[in-house]
């Protein structure tokens, strides 16, 4: 159940071991850059407009960090982590892992969780510090990473873990003409949940999927040298290091798998559509969001978005969701919550939760 602020609580309730154990969604958090960047900004930087983007993506502002001030996805993440765990009333030292998604860390090696870690008072060479990785699901990490977690604290293996998304997309774009297909969509965020073993069996994911499809790496990828462009497109140095993203076909796949997954979910824990309280979705872009949502028939009180006012924030945007969702008092003790998302790989996954 996420806590709504929890400076009181002292800290989490004891572990209850293996078997029998639920889990909970103890407290969110989100660490967000200083800038922010609208599209009348975009406007001078290259040849668009607000009208244009706003028809095509349904964003308006998004969210970049200031690298001068000494942001990224380290401090973001890290910010949002000390916030989780201020309003769970839980020590840095007490967590048990970390994990991140993410596909923009601070560099391949080592992991960008350690480093947080490191930063919560979680790591260090002792026999309780804890574990620490990265995970590289583009879009998709997130609800991967609650998965993962869910059933680390479900089987007994920890108690504790603090389950965080954070990326830095504007180091990734082109922000002008050329790149302006991909530029006006992402901004920089990290937001993420501390996750705890509760004592009540049926709190808990009911039911989850994780996808991926490799054949469509080449709809969404980062070229770092000439090898890395798929067969048939010219190698383009201009390109490296930059998103490079087929638009179209991204749509299709998004708008004709999310329903899909929202059946396949429902089905595995026996549920019907109207017994689902919320949806959180990755916020892609408004236009697939709106699409899938009308196609499934879910009401707009039950499926949030966000993406007008921070843009596509990649493994962030689902717990950013969440985490102002808890804040609302719009998720709540006693809800069913499904969260899904899809992204490069391609890759996509569902968690369906008993809060």
């Amino acid at each position: 159940m996420p806590a709504n602020a929890s400076s009181s609580t002292k800290s989490a309730p004891a572990p209850t071991g293996g078997g029998g154990r639920g889990v909970r969604i103890l407290s969110t958090g989100v660490g967000m850059p200083s800038r922010t960047l609208t599209n009348a900004d975009l406007e001078r930087l290259m040849d668009t407009s607000d009208e244009w983007i706003t028809q095509r993506t349904g964003i308006r502002t998004r969210r970049i960090v200031d690298h001068d001030a000494g942001e990224c996805t380290l401090t973001m993440a890290t910010d949002a982590a000390r916030m989780a765990l201020e309003r769970g009333g839980v020590r840095g030292a007490d967590l048990d892992f970390v994990i991140l998604a993410t596909m923009s860390p601070e560099m391949l090696c080592p992991p960008t969780a350690c480093r947080i870690a490191a930063r919560l008072g979680a790591g260090g060479r002792g026999a309780r510090a804890g574990g620490a990785m990265d995970l590289f699901g583009a879009c998709t990490g997130y609800v991967y990473g609650l998965n993962i977690a869910h059933d680390l604290i479900k089987g007994g293996s920890y108690d504790r873990i603090m389950v965080l998304g954070g990326d830095t997309l504007s180091r990734l774009m082109d922000y002008s003409t050329a790149g302006r297909g991909t530029a006006i969509i992402f901004g920089d965020a990290g937001a993420g949940a501390l996750l705890i073993a509760d004592p009540d069996p049926r709190l808990g994911i009911i039911a989850q999927s994780m996808h991926s499809d490799g054949e469509g790496w080449k709809e969404i990828f980062v070229p770092q040298e000439a090898r890395d462009f798929p067969e048939g497109v010219p190698p383009d140095p201009a390109k490296f290091g930059r998103v490079q993203m087929n638009g179209a076909t991204v749509f299709k796949f998004a708008v004709g798998t999310f329903p899909n997954l929202i059946q396949e979910t429902l089905d595995k824990a026996n549920l019907r559509p109207e017994d689902i309280d919320m949806v959180i979705s990755h916020q892609s872009n408004a236009r697939i969001l709106q699409a899938a949502r009308d196609r499934f028939g879910i009401p707009e009180d039950k499926f949030y978005i966000n993406i007008d006012r921070y843009g596509n924030t990649v493994a962030a945007s689902v717990p950013l969701c969440l985490h102002e969702l808890v804040m609302a008092g719009r998720v709540k003790p006693g809800m069913k919550v499904m969260f899904v998302a899809f992204g490069a790989g391609l890759t996509w996954g569902s968690s369906l939760w008993q809060m």
